[in-house]
Parts: structure tokens; C-alpha cells; sequence
């Protein structure tokens, strides 16, 4: 945890000494970049795992049936925001 700190620490260093000079596209370019290669390093990784490939199946389903529940929420809770909305422009 120390490390993570530590290293978000110096980013934030080194983002506050550079602020002056204008790197926003290659900072987005090379975050884009890391995060892709993030997401290949996690998908080896899972990959590899026998225990995750064997239980796919169920983390599937599982995914799935959280999915469609956060998506019913969702969809309720801005119902009701809309209402309200609509009643509170009424008044």
C-alpha cells in the first residue's frame, strides 16, 4: 500500500513541476495506451488461472443476474427522479 501511495505521490510531483507546459495530449495518449495494456496484463493473468477459466460458467450467470438488477434500479431510480422533476417544474 505504501508503494501505491508513494507512487501517486511523485505523479502528483511531477504533474504540479510540469504544470506550466502543455503535455495534455501526450499525457492522454499514454494513459489510453497504459490502460489497454493494463487490461491485455489482466486478461493473461486471468487466463492463466484454472481455477477462474473453470468458473466462468457460474461468474457468467452471476455478472449477468447483477447486470439486469443494477439495470432495473437504475431505470426505477430515474423514474422517480423524473417525477419529481416534473412535479417540482409544475409548481
Amino acid at each position: 500500500m505504501f508503494t501505491v501511495i508513494a507512487i501517486m505521490s511523485l505523479g502528483i510531483l511531477f504533474g504540479y513541476l510540469i504544470r506550466h507546459k502543455n503535455i495534455r495530449g501526450i499525457i492522454s495518449g499514454a494513459t489510453t495506451a497504459l490502460i489497454w495494456l493494463l487490461l491485455f496484463v489482466l486478461g493473461i493473468e486471468v487466463g492463466h488461472n484454472r481455477q477462474v477459466i473453470e468458473s466462468l460458467g457460474t461468474l457468467g450467470l452471476e455478472a449477468l443476474f447483477i447486470a439486469i438488477i443494477s439495470l432495473i434500479g437504475s431505470c426505477i431510480a430515474a423514474w422517480i427522479l423524473w417525477k419529481y422533476i416534473a412535479k417540482r417544474r409544475e409548481q
